[in-house]
């Protein structure tokens, strides 16, 4: 019984390996200089592309449509609100469940002509070679 207490005891305990890195950061042991170095000096900060206080970085008035781009939520049938339940087509545009299928509204998108690439694609025509005759 005490060979079983000890057996169970030992599958029970962790172990953990010494090579695995702890998530804490280990303390830093040397104190930053002050000042910077000359070598740092001369070199560009390649971290920052702009600088802080550019005219470029200051928000600009721009149009209020570029601003606010309104997504489309009507169906480009018969313009009736769909919300969340509209569909889009592969033509991009969006339409209600009565005007979903391409038959239904006027596609223009190539479903047939699509279909014979990747057909072509994924069955490559395979020739025999042509044989010499003698």
């Amino acid at each position: 019984m005490a060979q079983k207490r000890e057996k169970e005891e030992t599958e029970t305990e962790l172990k953990v390996p010494e090579t695995l890195t702890l998530c804490t950061p280990s303390p830093i042991t040397s104190k930053p200089s002050p000042t910077p170095s000359p070598e740092r000096l001369k070199q560009p900060d390649l971290h920052r592309k702009k600088p802080l206080h550019s005219p470029e970085n200051t928000p600009s008035k721009l149009p209020e449509n570029d601003l606010k781009r309104r997504e489309v939520n009507r169906c480009s049938g018969c313009r009736r609100k769909v919300g969340l339940m509209g569909f889009r087509c592969r033509c991009g545009e969006m339409f209600c469940s009565d005007h979903r299928y391409s038959d239904r509204h006027d596609c223009s998108y190539d479903y047939k002509g699509v279909g014979r690439e990747a057909i072509a694609r994924e069955n490559p025509v395979v020739r025999a070679a042509k044989i010499l005759k003698v």
